[in-house]
């Protein structure tokens, strides 16, 4: 009987509109013989405020990834060469430590992940919403985004520039991972 052999797993990281989604999609629709789980399509059980998360360091390990887990290893029956993973943790959490071959991380200046982020996310809100977002990044959100930084940035294995093309970050990955 012929064993499957184990696609190369990478996982890109970054904080919240850092690029992660558009590189994941890019890649996975590039690159021969690929799939893609993107940690956002889950609903996954995990801390209910996710800045007392941070405050109390940001363990991955309170976030349940069993439903991302399980579609992940089902994934790894198939004839694939690789798997991309749109996934905040890097080598953090244990359910999924052993199977990433290389973890990237996005650096994009947090002036436009935010400003991404609200694009994407308050496409049709109010002014006054917009605001309401912005500052609550100001005073309160802004430290989730550094803690990434702190935390998963120097858990990763390459790091990219997310000021650059979704093209370019591709190109560098693939040369990397070879």
């Amino acid at each position: 009987m012929n064993e499957l052999k184990k696609p190369i797993i990478i996982a890109i990281t970054g904080v919240s509109g850092g690029g992660k989604t558009a590189l994941v999609t890019h890649l996975a629709k590039h690159i021969n013989n690929a799939e893609a789980l993107f940690f956002d399509d889950y609903d996954l059980h995990g801390p209910e405020d996710v800045l007392e998360w941070v405050d109390r360091g940001a363990d991955s390990h309170e976030w349940n990834l069993e439903p991302f887990v399980a579609d992940f290893v089902e994934l790894l029956k198939q004839p694939l060469e690789y798997i991309f993973l749109d996934y905040p943790f890097a080598y953090q959490h244990t359910q999924m430590k052993e199977f990433i071959d290389l973890a990237v991380f996005i650096e994009t200046p947090l002036d436009l992940a935010l400003a991404r982020r609200v694009s994407r996310d308050f496409q049709n809100s109010s002014g006054e919403e917009i605001v309401a977002q912005v500052n609550h990044y100001a005073s309160h959100g802004r430290r989730a985004y550094l803690n990434m930084i702190e935390t998963i940035q120097p858990d990763s294995d390459l790091l990219v520039d997310g000021t650059l093309a979704v093209e370019v970050l591709a190109n560098q990955i693939m040369k990397s991972e070879k």
